[in-house]
């Protein structure tokens, strides 16, 4: 152990406190460094980049911009290493714009620099802007690595930009990079994410080194695009393999048990995670098991489960059993619900809408009229439905009976011929979705331009025939919008693939990946 007291060899200093941020004794590595400055010994630009390192696990903002602020008045920002050092330490303290400034005064930056910032945005949920600065990195002719691959992936798959995240892979195949761990798993995150489930599969087989967020990855793939028996059988073989299920890997197993109706099989997985590998529930996991029995009806049970929880009900808890109670038109529990929502997400729009809509579905107009009155004295506006399709890099947007595309004219006689010719082949308006009190004419005119209906419409005007038409929505797709979708595939047919709030469908031929189970 190096004498602090009596050595005043600078390499020797920099070792231990290198040594120490290495090993993960941050602390140690910080008070070494404070020692060293109160010697007045000679710090150097090896010295910073251990200290900075040590900052990223401590999170000790106060005595990281102390140390900033010596790296200035010693003239050590100029120096690269140290530079990158602190762009990475802010970034990864979530001080994004801190990390933006450093960067931006670097009179010389490499793949490591653009790495540290893409990266730090693309991690703190700044997703658009990540990709934004990968662009900038790609003009500036700087070769993409393994770390920025991984993250820009991953960012691609939380936009669900598909194109992009396509070009990213291409391009880090060309680059003859050997590919990593990070790398493959953002693949199958992002292909799955972007309802390319048999591609995220492809990547899988062709790994030689899986983890369990590999696995789990795939798990929740499945699951999401409509799938969750291959969910089951991907966890049936990850078990095999020897892999250890983690507390992830539970949400989503017991999310594709929920998605697919697989009751028993739901009550068993969850069951498992503490008597079999010591993992307590959390609220994710109840959340999936009372969205699990009450998409099956098992309301009842629902509500015990929801009385012997050990953990306090949060609100993904509480939006599950109300979105049961508005499928079954149970009032009584919904009101529960929505009570409990109310004080926990006052700004929150989503219980006040499923409330009337429970109260609209019973013909009790007065009551929903209510809650929308009490959600208007409070401030508090539904976020409108949208849905959007990206052709050629370009988003076009829908809205419900929107006529601000450039295509309009186009678009709604498009609509009209596919509700014609759906109507033919068997079709018939659900008006429990139209929950205006209007009259009949008025509410089927509202159903046949709901804005997944103009995006298909604008999508079989354009998509070529054979590659899928793909939508995305803000909300859940309605029940009506979801069988008409059913018929359009049949009739026309097309892949569609509709990426709502909850999980991708796949419509071909009539028929939905979800088993009309969602």
């Amino acid at each position: 152990m190096l004498e602090t007291t009596e050595v005043d060899d600078v390499v020797s200093w920099n070792s231990m406190i290198g040594g120490c941020a290495r090993q993960g004794f941050e602390e140690e590595a910080l008070s070494l460094f404070k020692k060293m400055h109160a010697r007045n010994m000679k710090i150097d630009d090896f010295t910073y980049p251990s200290v900075l390192n040590s900052f990223t696990s401590i999170m000790d903002m106060k005595n990281a911009r102390s140390v900033h602020s010596l790296i200035v008045k010693t003239g050590f920002e100029a120096y690269k290493p140290v530079g990158n050092a602190l762009v990475d330490m802010y970034a990864k303290q979530g001080n994004l714009h801190c990390a933006f400034e450093v960067f931006n005064k670097m009179p010389d930056r490499d793949v490591i620099s653009w790495t540290s910032l893409v990266t730090g945005y693309a991690h703190n949920g700044s997703h658009e802007e990540a990709l934004k600065l990968f662009c900038h990195m790609r003009i500036a002719g700087v070769y993409l690595d393994q770390f920025v691959t991984a993250s820009i992936l991953s960012a691609c798959a939380e936009l669900t930009v598909l194109e992009f995240g396509q070009q990213v892979h291409a391009n880090f195949v060309k680059s003859g990079l050997r590919s990593s761990l990070s790398v493959d798993n953002s693949l199958v995150t992002m292909y799955a994410k972007c309802g390319c489930i048999e591609d995220a599969n492809r990547v899988f087989d062709t790994m030689q080194l899986r983890d369990v967020v590999t696995w789990t990855a795939l798990i929740v793939g499945y699951a999401q695009n409509g799938k969750g028996r291959d969910s089951i059988r991907f966890y049936d073989e990850m078990i095999a393999s020897g892999m250890k299920p983690d507390f992830i890997t539970f949400i989503g197993l017991l999310f594709a048990c929920s998605h697919a109706g697989l009751v028993e099989n739901g009550r068993h997985y969850f069951e498992s995670m503490d008597k079999v590998y010591g993992i307590k529930p959390g609220p994710e996991h109840y959340a999936c098991m009372i969205d699990l029995l009450g998409r099956s009806g098992k309301l009842a049970e629902a509500k015990d489960l929801l009385n012997q929880m050990v953990v306090e009900p949060d609100a993904t808890i509480w939006k599950a059993l109300l979105a049961a109670c508005r499928v079954y038109g149970n009032i009584e529990l919904g009101e529960r619900a929505a009570s409990n929502l109310f004080e926990l997400e006052p700004m929150n729009a989503v219980p006040y809408v499923l409330l009337s809509n429970i109260y609209s579905a019973s013909g009790k107009w007065e009551d929903a009229a209510r809650i929308r009155r009490l959600m208007k004295s409070r401030g508090i506006s539904k976020e409108p439905g949208c849905s959007w399709i990206e052709m050629n890099s370009k988003v076009h947007r829908f809205m419900s009976e929107d006529r601000s595309h450039p295509r309009t004219t186009e678009i709604y006689l498009k609509a009209d011929e596919i509700i014609i010719l759906i109507k033919k082949a068997g079709y018939v308006p659900d008006m429990n979705f139209a929950l205006h009190d209007m009259d009949e004419e008025g509410k089927e005119l509202g159903l046949a331009y709901h804005s997944e209906k103009l995006a298909v419409a604008f999508g079989l005007l354009t998509v070529p025939q054979g590659a899928p038409i793909r939508i995305f929505k803000n909300l859940r797709v309605c029940g009506d919008c979801h069988t008409a979708m059913k018929f359009i595939s049949g009739v026309f047919q097309r892949h569609i693939i509709l990426r709502d709030s909850n999980c991708f469908h796949h419509f071909r031929e009539g028929k939905c990946s979800c088993g009309d189970y969602w």
